[in-house]
């Protein structure tokens, strides 16, 4: 019996978005240490901080900072592992908030200092973690709130606002025990900068993702060849040292001290929705209300944890967001990977010590490379706003002057009361709080006409009116677009409504090139000889004289109008329809010329795709011509509407 040869069914391949792609094990471990050094300055200052100003010892501060990296490796495992609806599953790693610090003073103060002050600190800690863990579904409902003008003001002043922290650390250290500022210390952080950079350039694949790594390495090896690194620590700390739970004691419970912790946790819950979001565009993976519920409910846990384990509050770090943008390495395995790096640092001190031996400087060095990239997702993001819209260009700038205020004047928090030194302490809480409320402001409350987008100042058209137009009515207002037929406009009205200027914009090229070949060829026909007498008279239109007039071609010679006529004449007579060129794109006159001539030798079908073309562009000009009308203050910064948009 012959058997039957059956095709073999080809297997079926799941494509898997980089973020959940696993790396091989020494990738993950070298990226990982990488995500670690950077991470590790900004882990720890909080801890120094509160021990401090509250009058902790060295012991209980070793024991802080272990707890704070044991912490902070399972609350970065959380997020990015996630289970059930618990941890956004990014490249996010999770550290002590800086917003919590001066409220963590001041409780553990009020409290008496000392262990006491850190027991009371614990308990608001413990409390507000679980606030947040239950609020998370709702705070993620309102995500409506946060569109692109919102959230890409909040990244770029998280961006902005910790470059100060780069700058302090590559001078040699902010604080009173830091080191002078010194030319050596400049050497170091723009030697480390440098190195990055020439890495990034020359190298490309797995050298070229682990340019910071190389930085900090090399950067602490020179600076120790120099006596600047020092490891003495490495001898003095123990081999092992476990975090126990509740090692202080029992967690103590004042009302106003939660208050103030679940405030601090609803600031940072908005800035984590920012740090979500920059991540989104970086692993370029959209980001829903469900994504940012489960964010903060990692948040919520980890803070939670952070109560037990003798830590504090937990939030995603920006810095790593700019870490993950100059590596362009998206996996969020790499970060469980630095997460696991941190728990048995946390476990063995003596490796926390051979990391805190990086100086000052080499750290500031990197770090100057990775928060500007986190501003640079936040100019992307605001690339979507729509700023012909004046609202948004007064909440973007609001936003962000003030948080460059408080940043550049950090003593401002001494001059409003107690209650209001948790806003005006941070740049990022004050900027970020200032943007989603002029947002609400502008955007939700009271009538909302939308931009200006035709007519006049005093008798301007808004996007919500021209939402609510009748077909004729549309027509009537934006007929000029087009010369002759009508029929693109008509099917521009039957795309609404318009959620902004952009999309108004769009419609209108939409229509154009949905048109039946016949009804293109009537509008091509329609468009004015260049330069012709009938145009500078006005008889064409406005908009005719407004596009010619561009490059003088109203009021050419005689020698220059003859030239161009013979070129137009000889376009008619090879395709039968005008030579139609978006005039305000041209260079010159001789340009125009010149790219006429050229067109007469391609074929009917490539001119009339031409003709299409620089019609749209025309469009798109007469377009930014109404909306200028309507906005005189954005009349210097014509938008080109081309067909790239």
């Amino acid at each position: 019996m012959k058997a039957v040869l059956r095709p073999s069914r080809p297997e079926r391949r799941i494509s898997r978005h980089p973020v959940d792609q696993v790396l091989p094990p020494g990738k993950l471990a070298v990226y990982g240490t990488q995500h670690v050094l950077a991470f590790y300055a900004g882990a720890v200052i909080v801890p120094i901080l509160l021990a401090g100003s509250i009058g902790l010892s060295t012991e209980q501060l070793i024991h802080l900072i272990n707890a704070d990296l044991f912490t902070c490796g399972i609350a970065s495992i959380i997020q990015s592992v996630g289970f059930w609806k618990v941890g956004v599953r990014l490249p996010l790693l999770q550290g002590v908030t800086f917003t919590a610090v001066s409220p963590m003073i001041a409780i553990g103060l009020a409290a008496g200092g000392g262990t006491n002050g850190l027991l009371v600190i614990y308990g608001a800690v413990l409390v507000a973690g679980l606030a947040t863990f239950f609020i998370a579904p709702f705070f993620s409902k309102l995500i409506r709130f946060f569109p692109p003008v919102v959230t890409g003001s909040v990244i770029t002043i998280i961006g902005l606002a910790l470059l100060p922290v780069a700058a302090g650390d590559a001078v040699g250290g902010a604080g009173p025990t830091a080191a002078p500022t010194s030319g050596k210390n400049m050497a170091y952080a723009l030697g480390t900068l440098a190195l990055i950079v020439l890495i990034q350039r020359v190298f490309k694949g797995f050298m070229a993702t682990i340019a910071v790594l190389v930085g900090l390495v090399a950067g602490t090896v020179v600076a120790w060849a120099f006596g600047d690194a020092h490891f003495g620590a490495v001898g003095d700390a123990a081999w092992v040292g476990v975090t126990q739970p509740f090692y202080f004691g029992w967690p103590k419970f004042s009302v106003a001290a939660i208050i103030s912790m679940v405030v601090v946790m609803l600031i940072t819950a908005v800035e984590t929705t920012g740090d979500v979001f920059a991540t989104g565009e970086i692993v370029e993976k959209r980001i829903g209300r469900e994504d940012i519920a489960r964010a903060l409910r990692a948040d919520g846990l980890a803070t939670t944890i952070g109560g037990v384990f003798n830590s504090f509050p937990y939030t995603c770090f920006a810095e790593n967001v700019g870490l993950v943008r100059l590596t362009r390495i998206r996996s969020r395995w790499v970060v469980a990977a630095a997460g696991g790096i941190m728990i048995l640092i946390g476990l063995v001190p003596k490796a926390g010590a051979i990391v805190a031996g990086v100086p000052h400087p080499v750290l500031g060095g990197a770090a100057l490379a990775m928060f500007a990239t986190v501003a640079v997702v936040g100019f992307q993001t605001l690339a979507k706003v729509d700023f012909h819209d004046h609202r948004n260009v007064v909440i973007v700038a609001t936003s962000v002057g003030l948080a460059m205020y408080v940043t550049a004047q950090p003593q401002v928090a001494q001059a409003v009361p107690h209650w209001a030194e948790i806003i005006f302490g941070s740049g990022i809480t004050l900027g970020s709080l200032t943007a989603i409320v002029l947002n609400i402001l502008f955007h939700h409350v009271g009538k909302n006409y939308g931009p200006a987008v035709a007519g006049q100042p005093g008798d301007t058209v808004r996007l919500d009116q021209v939402n609510t137009m009748t077909r004729e009515e549309f027509v009537e207002t934006f007929g000029s677009l087009f010369q002759g037929p009508r029929w693109a406009v008509e099917r521009a009205w039957d795309m609404r409504p318009y959620a902004d200027t952009h999309a108004l914009r769009r419609s209108f090229q939409e229509a154009l090139f949905s048109g039946s070949r016949d009804e293109q060829l009537e509008l091509i026909q329609a468009y004015p000889q260049l330069g012709s007498q009938f145009v500078a008279d006005g008889l064409s239109g406005e908009a005719s004289l407004r596009d010619q007039s561009d490059k003088g071609l109203t009021f050419l010679g005689e020698p220059e109008r003859d030239e161009l006529t013979a070129v137009t004449e000889a376009y008619r007579e090879r395709f039968g329809f005008p030579l139609v060129i978006s005039v305000r794109d041209a260079e010159s006159f001789g340009r125009i010329v010149e790219q006429g001539r050229e067109r007469l030798g391609n074929c009917e079908n490539q001119e009339h795709a031409a003709a299409l073309l620089e019609i749209a562009k025309i469009a798109g000009y007469r377009f930014d011509d109404f909306v200028s009308d309507a906005n005189p203050i954005h009349s210097a910064r014509n938008t080109r509407w081309s067909t790239n948009r």
